[in-house]
């Protein structure tokens, strides 16, 4: 009777290591994103997407992503609710780090599920970087399989979602192929974005976007 109620217990508790938004748990590093319409936090597996992790935080701990946007709104047709949001540096090459290698998803584990942080990267191989999407649901398309490489989910979303689905509402035109009526008209601001969890590991490369920029 003892060893059946201790299972019950460990059944009905939360996992130990669950990601949350107000505390620190092993294998995650935490980074906020604060935004012009409010903040976003994410939970960053550094255990089973050590590369993608740690290029992301290279960005963060650098200062890159502060002050570029969420610039694009790619809404399911058949369920406008359901999509995913994307931001960070676009083209900006005063801001772009090293390629680094493509973690697969059906290496690391790290799916598409709803709330899922990913890379965004063009056809070519290893040509992530300073881009990123948030996910509104689930989207196992963007997983790993066979000869598709598909896309590095490193993480998720564990404050802030709300932010994310006001971000996936704004209103989109403009833009082309793939991206075609999808750019945000009125950009959201990422005003910064800070670890919550170590300590800062900043790149020391040259912070060539902020010549001439008064601070």
């Amino acid at each position: 009777m003892r060893i059946l109620f201790a299972l019950l217990l460990m059944a009905l508790a939360p996992a130990a290591h669950a990601q949350s938004a107000t505390r620190a748990a092993p294998g995650y590093v935490r980074v906020k994103i604060d935004t012009n319409v409010g903040s976003i936090i994410v939970a960053l597996d550094v255990k089973r997407a050590p590369a993608t992790s740690k290029n992301f935080l290279a960005y963060v701990d650098d200062g890159r992503f502060d002050d570029t946007d969420f610039y694009r709104s790619a809404r399911r047709k058949a369920d406008p609710k359901l999509g995913f949001i994307q931001g960070g540096i676009r083209t900006d090459a005063r801001r772009i780090l090293p390629p680094f290698p493509h973690e697969r998803t059906d290496r690391t584990g790290v799916k598409h599920v709803d709330g899922a942080i990913s890379m965004a990267r063009r056809p070519e191989a290893n040509s992530a970087g300073g881009n990123f999407v948030l996910l509104v649901g689930a989207m196992p398309s963007m997983d790993a399989k066979d000869d598709f490489a598909g896309y590095a989910a490193f993480g998720r979303v564990v404050g802030g979602m709300d932010v994310v689905k006001r971000i996936l509402a704004r209103p989109t035109g403009g833009g082309s192929d793939a991206m075609k009526g999808q750019m945000i008209l009125d950009p959201i601001r990422i005003l910064r974005a800070r670890r919550l969890d170590g300590k800062p590991q900043p790149t020391g490369q040259p912070k060539v976007w902020l010549i001439g920029v008064r601070r």
